[in-house]
């Protein structure tokens, strides 16, 4: 299932601070529909950390139900462990295939901190489970030795890694170091969109996407070049993307550039992130139109 392009939706959330569950059902049946290989609910650019547990329950049931049989992952990040306990409870009951857990905290967390998180919930766990490496927004970095420890914790199978090295020797060195560490059992995902070709070509097993859930069908070209061997042609895929890239960069990440195209896109409302994010002003939204009639990225 940790293979091939994993897309992660937003879930919307318009100015009246409820979460739009039709617009969430259909970007969910977009990505099925369009043949990717798994569904992330509830990752960072779904705003998990800014939902309650009656709605994250909620937009886990709905992914599941619309998701027209495509496995679906769903995260259970939160600061306490008893929250994440609920919420993977709460995942498994709404019948996703496997659950996603990033170390939130406020307080500077310790790897022994981590580590006794994942060890205490993958204890309670009956589906697979995707170790999520994001220190942009946790502020935690992982060290080598920690992934080897909990990558032997039962129901533990991908570990989502941060972009690797450019320079694609280093890229494939740094796979097989991590091969490594590894068992064998446990897939590799490369995050950060600019970087999956590269990754993938890599050798890494899958894309953790965000492109992906707004636009699955450039993200899918790149990801089956990868997958088939055209390493150039995912190369190109990636290339021809980089002014996508380049809104990511400019505007301090992805979340509000999907935001913004996927409200361009008539996808959602014009308001689709929790407060207090507010997502980019009007020239910042006016250039990610530009760049998707640039690059034909039309429904």
């Amino acid at each position: 299932m940790f293979t091939g392009l994993s897309a992660f939706p937003l879930t919307p959330v318009p100015g009246n601070g409820n979460v739009d569950e039709k617009a969430f059902a259909a970007l969910v049946e977009r990505l099925a529909a369009a043949g990717v290989d798994s569904i992330g609910a509830l990752g960072s650019t779904s705003s998990y950390a800014y939902l309650t547990r009656e709605e994250r329950a909620r937009v886990a049931r709905i992914a599941v139900e619309h998701a027209d049989g495509v496995p679906v992952v769903v995260g259970i990040g939160a600061l306490r462990t008893r929250q994440v306990l609920q919420a993977a409870e709460d995942a498994q009951n709404a019948g996703a295939a496997g659950v996603l857990l990033a170390p939130v905290s406020y307080q500077p967390l310790t790897e022994d901190d981590v580590f006794g998180l994942y060890e205490e919930v993958t204890a309670h766990l009956s589906i697979p489970l995707v170790i999520y490496d994001n220190p942009a927004t946790t502020h935690f970095a992982f060290t080598d030795e920690l992934y080897a420890r909990l990558a032997r914790l039962p129901q533990v199978a991908s570990l989502k890694i941060p972009p690797l090295p450019t320079d694609p020797k280093q890229a494939r060195a740094r796979v097989a170091h991590l091969r490594r560490l590894l068992p064998a059992t446990v897939t590799l995902g490369v995050s950060g969109d600019a970087a999956a070709a590269g990754g993938l070509n890599a050798g890494c097993d899958a894309w953790y996407s965000v492109i992906g859930g707004t636009f699955p069908e450039p993200a899918l070209a790149l990801a089956r070049a990868a997958q088939a061997g055209h390493h150039e042609r995912a190369l190109e895929e990636s290339q021809r993307l980089q002014p996508l890239w380049d809104l990511f960069a400019r505007y301090g990440g992805a979340l509000r550039v999907v935001a913004a195209a996927a409200a361009h896109l008539g996808l959602t409302a014009h308001r689709n992130l929790p407060l207090p994010l507010r997502g980019l002003d009007a020239e910042g939204r006016a250039h990610v139109a530009t760049v998707i009639e640039q690059l034909q990225l039309h429904i």
